[in-house]
């Protein structure tokens, strides 16, 4: 039988979320309400998971598309976020859509999208910065 993590690179991964998973356990565990210990825990279960599914990248152009991409996806949100805000807060919203907005599912994914987001941009950031100083040509 096949050992499905094997190789070096899917024991990094089942690592990283391994530590992701008990982060956000820890995260839950602590609580996340105005609590910086609870917030540093998802923040980093955040890192760990967009860790998780790059760790492989070689080239700094791959994270430089992650940066670009957690910074549209930040503003995306954020606009979202604003309509939906104030699709709530009129009063000729109908009951069902009301409910859906402030359902618990979409504050959850508020928070999620909150906290992969940046920690998506600081990675890009760092493996864009890194990956570019690793992979420059020598002088000869």
């Amino acid at each position: 039988m096949i050992d499905a993590f094997s190789t070096p690179r899917n024991r990094k991964t089942l690592i990283l979320l391994v530590i992701c998973g008990l982060s956000v356990i820890a995260a839950a565990a602590v609580g996340i309400d105005d609590n910086p210990p609870g917030i540093l825990l998802a923040f980093l279960a955040a890192t760990a998971f967009v860790l998780a599914f790059v760790h492989p990248w070689r080239t700094a152009r791959k994270f430089m598309f992650l940066l670009l991409a957690s910074v549209l996806g930040f503003v995306l949100f954020v606009i979202l976020n604003i309509i939906f805000d104030s699709v709530a807060q009129d009063p000729a919203t109908s009951g069902a859509l009301l409910d859906l907005i402030q359902s618990p599912a979409i504050d959850a994914l508020n928070l999620i999208i909150a906290m992969i987001c940046p920690a998506a941009f600081i990675v890009g950031a760092v493996g864009s910065v890194v990956m570019f100083i690793r992979n420059r040509r020598q002088p000869a």
